[in-house]
């Protein structure tokens, strides 16, 4: 079976050329990310690869079923960038890996978070250039502040335990409230009153039609002054202008982004050579109580492993006619 993968960097190769070994599939990495201007590549392949910034609309899925392509992959969880409804009418089978290492995102949460309230990041430039003076690295304690935090499947409730050991208390709002995080401790509570209420804020859900610019002025308006935002899940979850506005106002205190909603055009390139015109970015980046990671969270051993072993094993069950293990791994 010939599959083609999009968006591939070095280490994608690496992890999926071990774990192949296993099922012996032909396959070939483009880095290039998937849309209509480089569909028509696919040639003779029953399968697509894709990852968080392929643009896989009805456009390119019409011409990927024409080219006989019965199975399109991502080697993510989320799939707001795959068009279901197309995938579904022409038949196309659709599977991700519904969690890979959710303790890599959260943990990578909890990196940025002391980061930009213990200030590390300046204190690492500064001693480098044997400036060892502490002015203007003034942090605050995590311990006995309020944690609010915005979906807890996986990522989240393992983010809701690592703040619950800080000594912290954790509040949370999800449409369906995990039980066992209530028997440790966690409340849920309406996501107005979380809002009001935290001191952090942690951004774990999915975007979707109703999650998209979740944080807008409206809802920034509800939180504490000096509140600190932070966002692992998807760019689309915050309105960066409204975010911008909050920061110059000083009512938004700190903000940490690991996802951006123009990231296609940014992350997981090399641009310190080139121009970037995006001036959204560059604002951003400016304020010096702002942190941005790029799409770095899931970056870890232990969670590109598991996601070559499931992307394999879900094609190759799809293949058979067969439904991969994770039953949540079906989209379509």
């Amino acid at each position: 079976m010939k599959i083609l993968f999009f968006s591939t960097k070095p280490y994608d190769k690496v992890f999926f050329d071990t774990h192949n070994q296993s099922y012996g599939f032909e396959i070939e990495y483009l880095d290039t990310h998937l849309g209509p201007h480089i569909v028509n590549v696919v040639d003779g392949h029953e399968a697509v690869c894709v990852f968080v910034n392929d643009k896989v609309n009805a456009e390119v899925i019409s011409v990927l079923a024409a080219k006989g392509v019965r199975i399109i992959a991502l080697r993510c969880a989320g799939f707001n960038n795959v068009d279901l409804e197309a995938a579904r009418s022409h038949g196309i089978r659709v599977c991700r890996v519904p969690e890979y290492s959710p303790e890599a995102v959260a943990e990578h949460t909890v990196a940025m978070l002391l980061t930009l309230v213990r200030k590390t990041h300046k204190a690492y430039n500064r001693v480098r250039e044997q400036n060892f003076s502490l002015n203007g690295l003034l942090g605050f304690n995590l311990y006995g502040k309020t944690i609010g935090v915005v979906g807890t499947g996986k990522i989240g409730s393992a983010f809701c335990r690592i703040m619950k050991g800080f000594g912290c208390r954790v509040i949370a709002y999800d449409l369906l409230p995990d039980v066992q995080l209530q028997s440790a401790g966690i409340e849920y509570l309406p996501l107005e009153a979380v809002l009001n209420a935290a001191d952090v804020i942690s951004l774990h859900c999915p975007l979707n039609p109703a999650t998209h610019y979740l944080i807008n002025d409206r809802t920034l308006a509800m939180m504490k002054p000096g509140v600190t935002l932070i966002n692992t899940s998807r760019g689309g979850l915050i309105n960066t202008a409204h975010a911008i506005d909050a920061l110059k106002s000083r009512h938004l205190g700190n903000l940490a982004i690991d996802v951006y909603e123009q990231e296609e055009k940014l992350f997981f390139k090399d641009l310190s050579e080139s121009i970037i015109e995006d001036d959204t970015i560059q604002r951003l980046m400016s304020f010096p109580n702002v942190l941005v990671t790029a799409h770095q969270a899931f970056f870890t051993n232990e969670a590109l492993t598991k996601i070559a072993q499931v992307t394999l094993h879900n094609i190759d069950r799809l293949r058979q006619g067969e439904e991969p293990a994770q039953s949540n791994a079906i989209l379509v």
